[in-house]
């Protein structure tokens, strides 16, 4: 939970997988062939009157076999290549604003606040 001046507002953030991608090449950790796997994934906002996709996208490499994380400081130039190829792969959302229906209902009752505040100071 957020507070934002007077209102308080409920977000939750939600993880989209973008793209896995099995990797042959050998872990740094316990030199397994088959555990290897790249994951891309971008988070995303979300309330009750909009939500926002984050620019950034997270990439994380994990081997399957040995449980462990394995950070760039460790990738073999294979890892690399393979890594920059399943890179360009990736799609990611889009980082606009998409107002949910509430957040239209709310506009409408301004607008139409508005114009009845004009019509009657004429």
């Amino acid at each position: 939970m957020k507070l934002h001046s007077h209102y308080i507002v409920n977000m939750e953030t939600k993880t989209h997988i973008l793209h896995t991608a099995k990797v042959n090449n050998n872990c740094p950790e316990c030199y397994s062939t088959d555990g290897l796997e790249f994951t891309f994934s971008q988070e995303e906002v979300d309330n009750k009157l909009y939500s926002k996709a984050k620019k950034e996208v997270l990439e994380e490499l994990r081997c399957e076999k040995c449980d462990q994380v394995i950070y760039p400081v460790n990738w073999t130039q294979d890892i690399e290549r393979v890594y920059d190829y399943n890179k360009k792969l990736v799609k990611p959302k889009s980082a606009g604003i998409k107002l949910k229906p509430l957040a239209y209902i709310f506009i409408l009752i301004d607008t139409l606040i508005l114009a009845a505040l004009i019509y009657y100071l004429k």
